[in-house]
């Protein structure tokens, strides 16, 4: 298999200036990543045969301790479980995924990821999101696949479905948060607009969304405000 091409941009390498509420500044989306497809990372063995395949079981010991979760999570870890998913990559590889979920909702997940992979919807990364990631300075070019995070919804108090492993961000950058002047990621401005349409993003009644649909899980993307693209949710916010 051939070697995979240098990435044109590394991922996370420039933090953003602030802006008065934390977040990153919006700035406009970089020429390289308006189209983007960049190389997946392999964490983990791609899949022998290019199927698709998935595995689920309580969250190991060592994923756990890279995790987010602490014991003031609003969920217990035993009530959580370590997923790994087959995918396609932007790069057109097939690679595999790693994911904590909620334990009530795991088979159900790898089911959608099943047919996800079956339609060739492409992800760019998906991993265990880790503690230092919730301080680290705003990039704005993150785009990864992740569920489980134990942090607040965003601009609020209360814990977000994410804590309770019950939400799921799918390919970010290219399904942008969005409320007043506020994009999350911020470099991802270009993916507000959907009318240019690009590979991995996400529109009402296409496959994703009805696959999520189908185990129950509403969609971000029939929001006002704010507007949530990327993210499906078990809980409805």
């Amino acid at each position: 298999m051939p070697t995979p091409p240098a990435p044109a941009w590394r991922v996370g390498a420039t933090p953003l200036p602030l802006r008065p509420d934390g977040f990153g500044q919006v700035l406009p989306t970089p020429p390289v990543l308006a189209g983007r497809n960049l190389p997946t990372v392999d964490r983990l063995p791609p899949p022998a045969d290019g199927r698709y395949a998935a595995t689920v079981r309580p969250v190991p010991a060592e994923v756990l301790a890279r995790s987010t979760w602490q014991p003031r999570c609003p969920v217990a870890a035993t009530d959580l479980r370590y997923l790994t998913m087959a995918f396609h990559g932007f790069d057109g590889r097939t690679h595999t995924g790693e994911m904590i979920v909620n334990a009530r909702a795991a088979d159900a997940v790898t089911t959608v990821f099943g047919k996800l992979f079956a339609a060739g919807f492409p992800i760019e990364e998906m991993r265990v999101t880790g503690p230092e990631e919730l301080t680290a300075a705003p990039t704005g070019d993150g785009n990864n696949t992740a569920a489980f995070v134990c942090r607040p919804a965003v601009n609020q108090t209360r814990w977000s479905a994410h804590a309770y492993g019950l939400a799921i961000d799918v390919n970010p950058f290219c399904n942008p948060y969005s409320k007043g002047d506020l994009v999350l990621p911020e470099l991802a401005s270009s993916y507000v607009d959907r009318r240019n349409v690009r590979p991995g993003m996400v529109f009402a009644g296409d496959g994703i969304v009805r696959a999520f649909a189908a185990i129950g899980w509403s969609w971000g993307g029939t929001w006002t405000t704010p507007r949530d693209l990327q993210h499906f949710t078990a809980t409805g916010t």
